[in-house]
């Protein structure tokens, strides 16, 4: 049997099995549990009653964290001319269009969020290909095609992030980093959390929110206790 390292023995003495914290509990757990020696981010873990192979149970949408990701988002707008002083304005990292298109074509995907307009989606679809298992494609629903260009840039930056529940039913999403203090994450976790409820399907039975759990880069997740998130 392996030896546990002294990093392990601490967790294990930390974390208590089988319990479940409230938000407070569990962000301040996490960081006490986290010992990389860069700046983990922190993640949490949706288990919903949902089945997402039902178009009429599929739970998705978007979120601004009130205290951002911690991370810095890179931006890319596809979009016409008359639009490009706008999203370098907004804080874009790059704009353009078919010079993009291009680079994406031959596997250029250095980037976390694509911005686009209505009127160039035409172009834009034929990437899906590559564009799609990334999580890349801009999609009306998640406010990534738009003509308010300056505004969605603004609202990624801030720390917007858009979730979809995956083919086993749950929602995976960053929350912010291990630096965060513990209010901080917690209010993000919250904020998170209470958008999920929101997006309830009418059609889901039984119970909703089957588990939440809490973690960092390589740290064991924190259980939370969905009745005491107003705690």
């Amino acid at each position: 049997m392996a030896r546990l390292t002294k990093n392990q023995k601490n967790v294990l003495e930390k974390i208590e099995p089988g319990k479940q914290y409230n938000l407070a509990e569990a962000a301040s757990l996490v960081k006490d549990v986290t010992f990389t020696k860069f700046d983990a981010s922190v993640d949490i873990d949706i288990r919903l009653g949902v089945d997402p192979r039902k178009a009429n149970q599929m739970v998705r949408g978007v979120v601004t964290l009130p205290h951002g990701t911690g991370k810095t988002i890179r931006v890319l707008v596809l979009c016409t001319p008359d639009k490009e002083s706008e999203a370098k304005d907004a804080g874009a990292d790059y704009v353009g269009l078919d010079e993009f298109i291009d680079k994406i074509e031959k596997g250029w995907t250095d980037i976390d969020v694509i911005i686009t307009m209505p009127s160039v989606m035409g172009k834009v679809g034929k990437l899906g290909r590559v564009l799609g298992p990334r999580g890349l494609m801009p999609n009306p629903k998640s406010g990534t095609v738009t003509m308010e260009i300056g505004k969605a840039v603004k609202e990624v930056k801030a720390g917007k992030i858009d979730f979809k529940v995956d083919r086993y039913g749950i929602i995976h999403s960053s929350v912010g980093k291990a630096s965060f203090s513990t209010e901080k994450l917690a209010e993000n976790a919250k904020e998170f959390i209470q958008t999920i409820i929101k997006l309830k399907p009418a059609t889901a039975k039984g119970t909703y929110i089957k588990s939440i759990y809490l973690s960092s880069t390589m740290s064991p997740g924190v259980r939370i206790d969905a009745k005491a998130l107003d705690e």
